[in-house]
């Protein structure tokens, strides 16, 4: 059969189809299997190819395509009468479909007819009645055959058996059909011969021809010698389809010259096809035609009618009537969905394909073209591929997280008048994919958390989220960086890593952290995945946890208290001494505020609430005891406050002298540490020897190695001491930056030995950097000066533990404004360390005058706090540090005094209370 395959023309592939359909021509009735031609080779498409572009056809009932080859095979019985009718053309009209890509191609296979089918009567046998006296030359139209095939195979010829009375000839109708007239040869005679049997053979142009018979049995009746004559050989009317049942379309005449009955005429459809009767129905009486059924144009455009008009004897007329059915918009269009992907991801590209759509309308002309489109605002497009196909595909960009799935409504639409339209609703649904990082709620947080938390609370809550689903949007917390020690992070805070609340894993401690800084990072759990940091910073908040401590007066290591003497002529305001503490608390928390407990005499000292300044209230008295003490409270300005309490020991004498023998006649119980106080005051007398001599013989090979006069110009008479600055040699970190040429005056021996009349100071390096150079510190009376010297070739070790950051802010001890800020040590022994270079700075300025050198306002403190640590980032101290011997206190200004003389034998008036000073 493959000789028989016909393969017309095969044009290019492009675009996605092709222009022009793949034909091919088959006999009909092939055997299943059997094949048609390689489509797979016609479409250019190899074997190999075959599995992943997945050929198939859409004539599945007919038509399969075999995976292996790519042939087109005959998969059902073709019947070219049942798919085509009376057609003389008849082809299947098909799509083929590839995938990856997917395109479409148009195949028309040409059905060839095969004699199958022979000619057929529609009855058994045919009834005439003729009268006799018809003349020679009357027809007898006879009902003609049916045959299913066309063309050559089709009807074409009658014959009859052989008689003497009548012919047969072959007529063509206008519709193109044959059917068979009966000519009467000679005269009937009823009385010869009443009937006549005639056998009717049809015959098709088959080869070999195949044929039917009918038998015609004729009945000779009495004369009625006029028969019927219709108006017209063939009447023509034109309906529209859906035209109403029992519309009128035509009415047939026929007249008859006879009288009576033999002039009465009757009208009839002839035998024909029973659909044709169903349609239309037909007045006996009076020929008119009527609608009986629904026209549909869809199924049948023709009607083609054989009407008969019969009178009252034997003798008929024929007819016949064409009916035209005009097509109407009556047919919506269909939407049919050959490939549909519903699940869409976000991010395909554009152009993807979702759908391959087919429509199709069955109106013909105008009525039946069709265009389809969907609504502007989705981000799709419908792109026509070819004969009413179209594909659904992505234009714009797909977000899930704005829209998960759209509604896409498909509205076809025909060009008839009034146009028609159906509307075909789908839904695609956008999955999701990880695009979206999480995104924290805050762009960054502050936390304050009081300290002596306790460990393990939650502090505070970090929340980010992420719009993705799924493990896409699962967020996760962790802490990425701190400005902490990476080991002690995980002892000071914490993260839930599902909820994201930070907890606090020890107490805080504000003294020593004030604040820290913290990176987190919210991670979701897509691949790969996406995160996000944030930061945080937490403050810790200041609580009154601390009491405060007071530096000066304190216990000497053996227990014993200081005293501190007061000339008996000073007058009312003389500054006797002044209590200095300090709070390791922050703000209001170390706003220290003095008052005096208990004294001796109420009315003889005043105590300064803020400052902590022990002042004389008036002069003092005959009757005035010359030992006088006060019990002084320091308290903070915490809520509740906490205080701290001090012991003073004033006695009124001019000098030293007077101190002892008041000392021996002490009511107060004796020391049991008295013994140790006497050695160490000894001790302390060697020490100042030992350093006289030392200062001696610097001075003696300063001036053996000196060739400049101006060296000795510090022994000239009447001066007592003299003071340049020198830029230290070697500097260190942790020093106080002086250094001091000294000289001896030649004085009396019961004067001062050492009176310091003016200290320079240091002429700063650069960078602040300061030096460790020999440092003084001054203490006692005239007849036991306290001085200790450092060689300058020996330098101190700088001190790196008791550095503080510069983030930590003081609190106030004693200062008149309690708004001051800067920085200040957060630990018990920085404090120490600061108030200690705070007091033996205060030593070298021993007569009130001098500012604490090392640069303004300095104090030396710039090279151990770094260069932004200046007096105005510490409270002022100063004016809490006690100058023995003299009635100023220490001041921003250089040279500020207390606007009163110190008496005579002022100097040193500090000395320890005990019965060893005595001996």
């Amino acid at each position: 059969m493959a000789n028989q395959v016909l393969l017309h023309f095969l044009v290019p592939l492009f675009c996605g189809a092709i222009s022009q359909p793949i034909r091919y021509s088959i006999p009909e009735e092939l055997a299943k299997g059997s094949p048609v031609g390689n489509l797979a080779q016609d479409l250019g498409l190899s074997v190999q190819e075959l599995p992943a572009r997945n050929l198939r056809v859409s004539a599945e009932d007919y038509f399969s395509v075999s995976a292996e080859s790519g042939d087109l095979l005959v998969s059902g019985r073709i019947d070219r009468e049942k798919i085509c009718g009376k057609k003389s053309e008849c082809a299947l009209e098909f799509e083929s479909v590839t995938e990856n890509p997917m395109n479409i191609f148009h195949v028309i296979v040409a059905i060839q007819d095969i004699n199958d089918n022979a000619p057929h009567f529609f009855g058994k046998s045919i009834e005439l009645e003729m009268c006799e006296s018809a003349l020679p030359g009357v027809k007898f139209p006879l009902d003609s055959a049916r045959d299913a095939d066309v063309g050559s195979n089709s009807l074409k010829m009658y014959t009859l058996s052989p008689n003497s009375h009548f012919s047969l000839s072959t007529k063509e109708s206008p519709d193109g059909d044959k059917y068979p007239e009966l000519l009467l040869e000679k005269l009937l005679d009823r009385e010869h011969q009443s009937s006549h049997h005639l056998i009717l053979t049809a015959f098709d142009g088959g080869d070999p021809p195949l044929s039917s018979t009918t038998q015609i049995w004729i009945k000779v009746t009495d004369a009625n010698d006029n028969a019927p004559v219709f108006s017209q050989d063939i009447y023509k009317a034109s309906l529209r389809e859906n035209t109403p049942l029992g519309t009128f379309v035509l009415q047939v005449t026929a007249t008859d010259q006879d009288e009576n009955v033999n002039g009465e005429i009757t009208y009839a459809f002839l035998n024909g096809p029973a659909s044709t009767n169903l349609v239309f129905s037909l007045n006996p009486n009076t020929g008119a035609i009527t609608i009986n059924g629904t026209l549909d144009f869809e199924e049948k455009s023709r009607y083609m009618l054989g009407v008969e008009a019969r009178d009252g004897g034997v003798h008929t007329a024929h007819c016949n009537v064409q009916i035209e059915i005009l097509d109407e918009n009556d047919n919506v269009p269909e939407v049919t969905f050959m490939s549909f992907s519903n699940q869409v991801p976000e991010d395909s590209v554009l152009g993807t394909v979702i759908a391959l759509i087919k429509v199709r309308d069955k109106d013909s002309g105008q009525n039946g073209l069709v265009t389809c489109h969907i609504q502007e605002e989705l981000p799709f497009k419908l792109q026509p591929t070819s004969k009413n196909y179209y594909k659904l595909v992505i234009d714009r960009a797909l977000n899930r997280e704005q829209t998960s799935e759209y509604n896409v409504t498909i509205t076809a639409t025909d060009r008839g008048k009034p146009s028609l339209s159906s509307k075909t609703r789908v839904t695609v649904h956008i999955t999701d994919v990880n695009d979206n990082a999480p995104v924290f709620h805050q762009a960054s947080y502050l936390v304050h958390v009081a300290e002596n938390n306790p460990p393990g609370a939650s502090i505070t809550q970090v929340s980010a989220s992420d719009p993705d689903l799924g493990s896409n949007g699962q967020v996760s917390y962790s802490i990425i960086a701190s400005d902490l020690d990476p080991k002690a992070l995980l002892s000071f805070v914490s993260v839930n890593q599902d909820s994201g609340v930070v907890f606090a894993q020890r107490a805080f401690d504000h003294e020593q952290l004030r604040s820290f800084q913290l990176t987190l990072q919210a991670r979701d759990q897509g691949s790969p995945a996406l995160s996000a940091n944030v930061s945080m910073r937490v403050l810790v908040g200041d609580r009154n946890d601390n009491a405060p401590r007071v530096l000066y007066p304190t216990l000497e290591p053996d227990g014993s208290a200081l005293f501190d003497m007061v000339p008996r002529a000073a007058e009312p305001g003389y500054l006797v001494t002044k209590v200095v503490a300090v709070d390791a608390d922050s703000g209001h928390n170390a706003w220290l505020s003095y008052h005096v407990l208990q004294a001796s005499d109420p009315g003889l000292f005043s105590l300064g609430l803020r400052t902590g300044e022990v002042r004389t209230a008036r002069a003092l008295g005959d009757r005035d005891s010359a030992r006088q003490r006060l019990l002084v409270a320091v308290r903070d300005g915490g809520q509740p406050p906490l205080s701290a309490t001090a012991t003073l020991h004033l006695i009124f004498a001019d000098s030293l002298q007077e101190v002892l023998p008041d000392l021996s006649d002490d009511p107060l119980p004796s020391d049991p540490q008295s013994e140790l106080q006497f050695y160490l005051v000894v001790a302390l007398a060697l020490i100042s020897i030992l350093f006289l001599l030392a200062v001696i013989l610097a001075i003696t090979l300063r001036l053996r190695c000196s060739s400049s006069s101006a060296a000795w110009g510090c022994f000239q008479p009447g001066l007592s001491w003299k003071s340049q600055p020198v830029v230290p040699p070697n500097c260190s970190e942790g020093t106080l930056p002086y250094s001091y040429n000294l000289c001896v005056a030649s004085h009396s021996t019961t004067a001062a030995g050492f009176n310091f009349l003016h200290v320079a100071p240091e002429i700063a390096p650069p960078q602040d950097l300061l030096c460790d150079d020999p440092s003084v510190v001054v203490g006692g009376n005239n007849e036991n000066p306290q001085t200790s010297y450092d060689s300058p070739l020996r330098q101190a070790p700088p001190n790196t533990d008791w550095r503080f950051s510069q983030a930590q802010r003081p609190g106030t001890s004693g200062s008149q404004n309690g708004d001051e800020t800067g920085t200040w040590p957060n630990n018990q022994f920085d404090t120490e360390m600061l108030q200690a270079m705070i007091l033996a700075s205060a030593s070298e300025a021993a007569d009130g005058s001098s500012t604490l050198g090392g640069g303004a306002g300095t104090m030396g403190l710039s090279a151990r706090y770094g260069p932004q640590f200046t007096l105005q980032h510490v409270p002022d101290y100063r004016q809490n540090v006690y100058i023995p011997g003299s009635n100023a206190t220490l001041t921003n200004a250089a040279g500020k005094r207390d606007g009163k003389a110190p008496a005579a034998g002022g100097n040193g008036n500090k000395k320890k209370s005990g019965k060893k000073e005595k001996k």
